[in-house]
């Protein structure tokens, strides 16, 4: 087990997965687009993620993928690497195979398909706990696993020292502030993973941010936790309403958030919009009504 001298904390940004017209990596965007999050000053990096398309990623892919972030944020940034598979078995399986990596933080999900128990959730959590070198990561999005990790799981999980923090992607701020607010000071961190809450969630306590949509434009989203770190929360609320309005985004291509966020970025011009599920690029119609979008917001 890797020890925890890197603390989980500030702006994560959840990085696309650059794809070509055969849904094949970019490994050449990828860098790119790696080296613009790295410039901006983001604190670490995560990596094969929901907005990364990870569920559709072999573990070579994976493997490839972290190691192009890895030469670009050349120690700069710590690195999350995320296993999205649906089984324990499956999960242990990839994260054994990608332990040489030595990533500083794994990021594992609840198991999928099925419906599962709290205590099956722990018991996944468990497992995954046994074969991991490094410290783990709860990440909690239901809309995706359709399985909600509850707060009373990810605080009997939290007194594990091998558990680093988790990540909320459910969008229900009540128990993450609950969760923040009762573990004040302790080294068990929480992660916020809805955008429009990192404002809200930073004020409450919140030790960081992981952000798809801040592929986009990041600056925002570093200029509001700096401003956090010296309690400049007038600062924070003006970056959060920036940070809404960049989600028109995603309204604009009907609430299809990684094709809006890969339509964005290539309108930016640092990758192309293919999604590795080809009939889900957005169209030339989506990308004009995105740069329509990022236009009057580089007016605002």
């Amino acid at each position: 087990m890797k020890d925890k001298r890197k603390h989980l904390h500030g702006v994560i940004p959840a990085i696309i997965t650059p794809m070509d017209g055969q849904g094949n990596i970019d490994y050449g965007a990828l860098e790119k687009q790696a080296s613009y999050l790295s410039a901006a000053g983001v604190q670490g990096f995560f990596i094969g993620g929901t907005t990364a398309e990870g569920a559709y990623l072999s573990s070579e892919e994976l493997r490839s993928s972290f190691e192009v972030v890895c030469k670009v944020s050349q120690g700069e940034q710590f690195l999350c690497l995320a296993s999205l598979r649906s089984s324990t078995d499956a999960v242990c399986e990839e994260v054994e195979a990608l332990s040489d990596l030595e990533p500083d933080f794994l990021v594992v999900i609840a198991p999928y398909y099925l419906s599962f128990r709290q205590s099956d959730i722990l018991e996944h959590y468990r497992q995954v706990i046994e074969v991991s070198s490094a410290p783990l990561i709860v990440y909690n999005i239901p809309s995706a696993t359709h399985n909600l990790i509850a707060l009373d799981t990810v605080l009997e999980l939290a007194r594990d020292p091998r558990v680093a923090g988790t990540k909320d992607s459910s969008g229900d701020f009540v128990p993450f502030s609950r969760g923040v607010l009762a573990h004040s000071g302790d080294s068990f961190s929480w992660i916020q993973g809805e955008d429009y809450l990192h404002g809200p969630s930073l004020m409450v306590g919140g030790q960081g941010i992981v952000t798809g949509l801040g592929n986009v434009f990041i600056e925002d989203y570093v200029e509001m936790y700096q401003a956090s770190r010296q309690q400049d929360w007038e600062t924070v609320r003006y970056m959060q309403q920036r940070i809404n309005r960049l989600y028109g985004v995603i309204r604009s291509c009907d609430g299809r958030t990684i094709p809006a966020i890969k339509a964005a970025v290539s309108v930016l011009g640092r990758c192309a919009p293919w999604m590795r599920a080809r009939s889900m690029t957005p169209s030339n119609e989506d990308l004009a009504a995105v740069k329509q979008v990022l236009d009057s917001l580089e007016r605002s």
